[in-house]
């Protein structure tokens, strides 16, 4: 069968929900609708911790930088999705989807890693009220989000560069959002039988333990928090920790779906569906549930919101 990714100019057709909708227009609505929250929630969230010195803590630190990776995941593949739409055309370069595969991996993965390391934070602020300055010094803090982003990059820079080494037969069509692993290997006309293993490995070694971590975190500050002598705060504390775990699980769901169920189970709606969840819905949640709900968060956004006005009437 003759190849054509070696040729000059090639590129894939990106068939996403869009076009497999019933109503697309109303879709098309919604998704937006969803990025500009995502846009406008992630983006006054991480100004607010920017400008006020009182949020230059550990907990916000990570919570900065999930806002900035909650903005880089919705904007890597939403905008060209609708912008596609409008113009009638969903191609994508052979370099954009390999630059796009390789950014989302980065993001996503680095977010899996940081949201294991917030549970820490949690864990340790909760069990460990005395020594959380300690453990969570800045030093410690800044070493967490570099971890999360260089091991993050290694893992993408490695499945980008052997996914788009393989050959790709003349169907150009990718059923599904964006440039992603399973959907591209089914185009290749040679057996990945072992580096579909390689990608469920990989998988499970990025995800089970984060998640595992994570679930462990939360069950000892459930254990720490039943044991509170103030009802409010027990009440307070396990609709916190509720939330946070249902952003998990379906951050957590999707990706473990995607990436490590076996390729036969998967199928085109079934991996767009998923990749709305954590491309799309999760950065709308995070700023919610994460933050938005926070009286020192709210009471920095009215600080900001203060001193805008002092300089307007100025």
């Amino acid at each position: 069968m003759e190849l054509w990714n070696s040729t000059l100019g090639s590129g894939f057709i990106l068939v996403g929900i869009l076009k497999n909708s019933g109503s697309p227009e109303l879709l098309w609505v919604t998704i937006a609708v969803l990025y500009i929250l995502a846009l406008t929630s992630n983006g006054l969230l991480l100004l607010v911790i920017t400008m006020d010195t009182r949020l230059h803590v550990p907990m916000y630190l990570l919570l900065s930088q999930l806002s900035l990776m909650d903005l880089m995941f919705a904007s890597l593949v939403t905008p060209k999705m609708l912008v596609d739409y409008l113009r009638r055309e969903s191609t994508i370069s052979f370099g954009g989807c390999a630059f796009q595969m390789l950014a989302i991996l980065t993001v996503g993965g680095a977010e899996d890693l940081l949201l294991a390391f917030m549970a820490y934070d949690r864990y340790a602020a909760i069990c460990h009220p005395l020594n959380y300055m300690v453990l969570m010094r800045p030093r410690v803090c800044c070493l967490m989000v570099a971890t999360s982003w260089m091991l993050a990059f290694l893992n993408s820079v490695i499945h980008t560069s052997y996914t788009m080494h393989f050959p790709f037969c003349m169907s150009r069509v990718i059923r599904h959002l964006f440039c992603e692993i399973p959907p591209l290997l089914k185009l290749a006309c040679a057996d990945t039988s072992r580096y579909e293993l390689m990608v469920y490995v990989m998988g499970v070694i990025f995800l089970m333990p984060t998640f595992a971590a994570i679930l462990a975190s939360y069950m000892f500050v459930l254990v720490a928090v039943l044991h509170m002598s103030s009802g409010e705060g027990r009440q307070k504390a396990l609709i916190t920790c509720s939330s946070h775990l249902t952003v998990v699980g379906m951050y957590y769901g999707a990706a473990m779906f995607m990436y490590i169920q076996p390729s036969s189970y998967h199928s085109p709606q079934q991996d767009n569906i998923l990749s709305v969840f954590y491309i799309i819905i999760t950065p709308v949640l995070n700023p919610l549930i994460y933050s938005l709900r926070n009286k020192e968060v709210m009471g920095a956004f009215k600080r900001a919101l203060g001193r805008i006005a002092s300089v307007w009437r100025w």
